[in-house]
């Protein structure tokens, strides 16, 4: 193989608040020849997620900060180029942890085969990939059943809408919360949400008034993507032996001094409510099921996926931040040219 250079973006320095372009570089590298057992790869489209901003930070979590100075990595959809592996060939698809960057070396522990009769293939990255597999996990999680009310923040998201396609399809009433009125009309209209309301309505209506509204008898679930008033209301809200699914929480992921919590959690007690964290790494043991029955409801047509495409490993870094200011309908995928 010759000389390969690939271009990827590198964190150079962690941020405060919101990530700016200057916590960022483009670089190029050199890759190595490639050994035997290794595959090549190029890399067709690239996620950006929330939960990326966390990995930003110095310090423990429940996972590895990213190291200053080297490629950040998330999920990615791509082409075999070349194979020294056993199993794959030039033109397979596969999808891998190695995003941000043009090529890449892997091994095939490393490596997803994914089928390329379905299109576009970036919806590996969304409906049938990690963030698919959250929503799926998150009504899994929590024993989501026909006729439960449930309520999705951040519904308008990669995993909300997901989540609340799935709902319906289980036969839940299903209510959401997004952050425009073209998202509002997205939920409504694309995703079959049987209601959905604008928090950042003009004058400002509080997201518990919109609630009590939108479920006036109240909900049986609450799907947490956003955490802060949005978990406030929803405790409000819940009926007793109500269920949390707590996925994520955009609304404090840029805050430079933690947030208080909410002042109602004293519900869980009263009302016998379970509240369970989801981290979509702990079920990839059920991938397989989840892709056979969810590429069933897409194939079928039971199941849409939306997407953002920004297009340009350049314009990575501004599709990221855009995640925070609420850019995306769908998964924000960033296809490389």
């Amino acid at each position: 193989m010759p000389d390969m250079i690939s271009r990827e973006i590198h964190l150079i320095s962690r941020p405060t608040g919101m990530p700016t372009p200057a916590n960022f570089t483009l670089a190029q590298t050199k890759l190595e020849p490639l050994q035997n057992g290794q595959v090549l790869v190029r890399n067709l489209y690239m996620s950006v997620d929330p939960y990326m901003r966390g990995r930003m930070n110095g310090g423990k979590s429940y996972v590895p900060p990213f190291e200053l100075g080297k490629p950040i990595s998330g999920g990615a959809v791509g082409e075999v180029v070349e194979s020294h592996a056993e199993g794959f060939k030039p033109g397979d698809a596969v999808t891998s942890n190695y995003g941000w960057r043009e090529y890449f070396i892997a091994t095939p522990s490393e490596l997803h085969p994914v089928s390329r009769d379905i299109q576009p293939l970036s919806v590996y990255l969304g409906a049938l990939g990690m963030t698919g597999l959250t929503a799926w996990a998150g009504l899994h999680l929590v024993d989501v059943k026909a006729e439960d009310v449930i309520f999705i923040s951040g519904a308008a998201g990669a995993v909300g809408n997901v989540a609340g396609q799935l709902a319906k399809i289980r036969g839940c009433e299903v209510i959401g919360s997004a952050g425009s009125l073209e998202k509002v009309k997205f939920l409504r209209e694309e995703c079959g949400f049987d209601i959905a309301f604008d928090y950042k309505t003009s004058p400002v209506i509080p997201v518990i008034e919109q609630l009590n509204l939108a479920a006036l008898n109240g909900i049986d679930v609450y799907f947490d993507n956003v955490g802060g008033e949005m978990l406030e209301a929803a405790l409000s809200a819940l009926r007793v032996n109500g269920r949390i699914i707590a996925c994520g929480g955009i609304s404090g992921y840029n805050a430079e001094i933690p947030q208080p919590g909410p002042s109602n959690l004293f519900n869980i007690t009263t009302k016998r409510l379970t509240m369970k964290g989801l981290i979509v790494g702990d079920w990839l043991n059920c991938r397989a099921e989840f892709e056979h029955v969810v590429g069933e409801y897409y194939r079928s047509g039971k199941l849409i996926n939306k997407e953002t495409v920004v297009v340009g490993l350049d314009k990575a870094v501004d599709a990221f931040i855009g995640l925070f200011k609420g850019e995306n309908i769908g998964k924000m995928v960033v296809k490389l040219e």
